[in-house]
């Protein structure tokens, strides 16, 4: 089944079952995610920016790169992958443009937002929105493109009007709404600051809901959100905030003690699913790439390779 029908079908069965999404910013962790059964993915162009570049979210990514993400990830999993496509990188035509590229690389379903450009991460100060009536030129227009290409390819339209200067909730539902009647999917206003703020997007809108609880937003579980009308929850700084505490703290002991601090750790993850470098191996496909080696390539080669080798994982 192709990744976007299996998403459409999680939408579809939203109001039985919410659809939950954590952050993956590489390959490598969307194999860990879905090891651990999750049945969907999501790419935050945070997370991407932070990875790829060493650099926060301020609309640095360029739509290339973004998509290029997207794209290894897809890549090595089955699962549907929703993914961040900022503002659609320019006006309408340009949204159609990222729109295509997105389905081409084989994604399950994007948010595109309200933001000016150059944009920058919602949960920081200083966002300004472009007006109503361009954000729903831009959602018709990335609209046509999945009705021209792939029908269930789910769209979402994100508002940053809530902490935008000049904004505020009103703001926000009020865009969300019309978003929604131009073709949206579901609707998504980033930033709020409390339970009953989300309640209020879900009630005044009447459309499924996309939520995080994340930076200034509050720690609200699936359940309850999914009783207000949330039909996706995304953990946007799933991996990329787990990864980078561990890769800190390791290296400050690896600067501290040296060659100990690596006997040290590897001690404490005795018994954990990836707890050595063969294991590490495993995850990213070292089997099914000697399974390969076996059927494609001369068997004399295979034998040179491995035969007579005494050493190695």
């Amino acid at each position: 089944m192709k990744t976007t029908r299996a998403l459409r079908k999680k939408l579809d069965n939203w109001k039985q079952k919410p659809i939950v999404a954590p952050g993956v910013h590489d390959p490598y962790c969307a194999r860990i995610a879905e090891k651990l059964g999750f049945d969907t993915l999501y790419m935050g162009g945070a997370a991407t920016s932070m990875s790829m570049l060493g650099m926060a979210d301020f609309g640095l990514a360029t739509a290339t790169e973004v998509r290029a993400n997207a794209r290894h990830i897809t890549s090595i999993t089955d699962l549907p992958l929703i993914a961040d496509s900022d503002n659609g990188y320019g006006n309408a035509l340009n949204t159609m443009r990222t729109v295509k590229d997105y389905i081409g690389a084989g994604v399950a379903g994007i948010h595109i937002e309200d933001q000016v450009i150059p944009k920058r991460c919602g949960h920081l100060k200083g966002k300004v929105v472009i007006s109503l009536e361009e954000m729903v030129g831009k959602v018709k227009a990335a609209r046509k493109v999945i009705n021209d290409e792939d029908r269930d390819f789910v769209l979402i339209a994100r508002t940053d009007a809530r902490g935008a200067v000049g904004g505020g909730l009103d703001d926000a539902v009020k865009r969300l709404k019309a978003y929604h009647r131009a073709g949206a999917d579901l609707v998504f206003a980033d930033g709020l600051l409390s339970r009953k703020e989300l309640e209020t997007v879900c009630k005044e809108t009447g459309a499924p809901t996309v939520f995080h609880p994340t930076a200034i937003s509050p720690r609200l579980g699936v359940e309850e959100c999914h009783e207000m009308g949330v039909a996706l929850m995304i953990y946007p700084f799933a991996s990329i905030h787990a990864m980078s505490v561990a890769v800190w703290d390791f290296l400050a002991q690896l600067k501290k003690e040296g060659t100990p601090a690596q006997t040290k750790f590897e001690r404490k993850i005795k018994g954990h699913p990836l707890s050595d470098l063969r294991k590490l191996f495993d995850l990213g496909g070292l089997e099914e790439m000697q399974r390969y080696e076996r059927e494609f390539i001369p068997a004399e080669e295979v034998r040179a390779k491995y035969g007579k080798q005494s050493v190695g994982l």
